[in-house]
């Protein structure tokens, strides 16, 4: 007995409408999520108008920011010192009073896409500040891999670094991640053309609260990069943290579905510890940027979150084959780089097509998602 088209609209239709109740009451239903935000950012807001100017301020960001309070995952801390800017020209200083302000250059002139140099304008009365400083070429730079190792257990004594961030756990159970940055109030200039190619989403007034909120500086630099240990990452977590706030709950719980399959069902598949590593939540949140942004599909709804769904999966499932994950911020910078490359990108590529094969019952793999699917078959 052949199947009825319309039949089978209808009962996908159901099932994408099953999963959007199921991802709700995982995720959180929009109000909850509003909630959650508002919360974080009152903390925030009380926080900054009580630190003093000679303090470091303390930002939440990641996935709690953002709304999701999915069970195993970390905690995410950038902190900066108060009186401290980076500023991309030098007559950008003419904004700030100099006696209370150190003022930092970013100099990306011989840096990749991304990562800049910070050279130290003025003396800082930061003592890690001024115990990570190195001469290059004549000039007074901070040292990304010196500053880092000496910050990384200022927030949580006794972490070790990871990447840019001191992590740890407290407890044996909560999981930390803490990223000392400095920040800029100026958008970079190697992302000046993002806000042109922004023509349907985000809107215009999101477009412009971004750009006037500048960027912060991560003490990590460019793996392949002749001054790695020297140069510094540009961070859009503000930013992302602005993008997520716009997306409508369909796309959130899109975002959060990637992450569950991420860490339910391709990690958990993965036959090494390397290849376990290579994609991360952020390369999920890229996805879902990208996916919105080009407009690939026209309607995020709760009709159809597993439409929406493949689409970001086979974006992913292409740029894994590529080895490359543009930054939705400054596409030239592949985040993939120096990671999902030579064997290990070939074994993540097999393993992402068998699930690609299996159409959406690859998502049957998911603990959490398995019985708001099979509720409905």
């Amino acid at each position: 007995m052949e199947s009825n088209p319309q039949e089978i609209c209808e009962g996908l239709q159901h099932m994408s409408e099953s999963v959007f109740v199921g991802l709700s009451e995982i995720l959180g239903t929009s109000q909850q999520v509003a909630l959650r935000r508002e919360t974080e950012d009152i903390m925030e807001m009380v926080d900054r108008q009580a630190t003093p100017n000679d303090e470091s301020i303390v930002m939440i960001s990641g996935s709690q920011r953002e709304g999701f309070r999915l069970k195993g995952s970390d905690v995410d801390l950038m902190y900066w010192p108060n009186n401290h800017r980076v500023i991309m020209d030098l007559c950008q200083s003419e904004y700030y009073n100099t006696a209370n302000t150190t003022l930092i250059l970013s100099d990306s002139s011989e840096s990749p896409p991304g990562f800049t140099s910070l050279q130290l304008l003025a003396p800082s009365r930061y003592r890690q500040v001024r115990s990570a400083l190195v001469r290059i070429y004549g000039r007074v730079y901070t040292s990304s891999s010196i500053y880092r190792q000496l910050t990384c257990s200022t927030i949580v004594p006794n972490s070790s670094v990871h990447g840019p961030c001191g992590s740890g756990n407290i407890a044996g159970r909560l999981e930390y991640d803490t990223a000392s940055c400095f920040v800029c109030d100026f958008w970079p200039p190697p992302a000046s053309s993002w806000k042109d190619i922004c023509h349907s989403w985000p809107g215009p007034e999101v477009v412009n609260d971004i750009v006037r909120n500048g960027c912060h500086f991560v003490a990590i630099g460019h793996p392949l990069a002749p001054h790695a240990t020297d140069e510094w990452r540009i961070s859009f977590s503000q930013a992302e943290y602005k993008l997520v706030n716009s997306m409508n709950h369909c796309q959130f719980l899109i975002y959060g579905l990637l992450k569950l399959v991420l860490k339910e069902v391709i990690n958990q598949q993965s036959d090494s510890e390397e290849t376990n590593k290579l994609l991360c939540s952020y390369h999920m949140k890229t996805t879902v940027f990208w996916a919105i942004q080009q407009n690939t599909l026209p309607h995020w709804c709760p009709q159809n979150p597993l439409a929406n769904f493949w689409v970001c999966f086979k974006l992913l499932l292409r740029w894994v084959y590529e080895g490359i994950c543009p930054n939705f911020f400054i596409p030239q910078s592949n985040l993939f780089l120096t990671k999902v490359h030579g064997s290990a990108q070939n074994r993540l590529f097999l393993q992402l097509h068998e699930l690609y094969k299996k159409g959406l019952a690859c998502l049957l793999q998911s603990s959490s998602i398995r019985s708001y699917i099979i509720d409905v078959l």
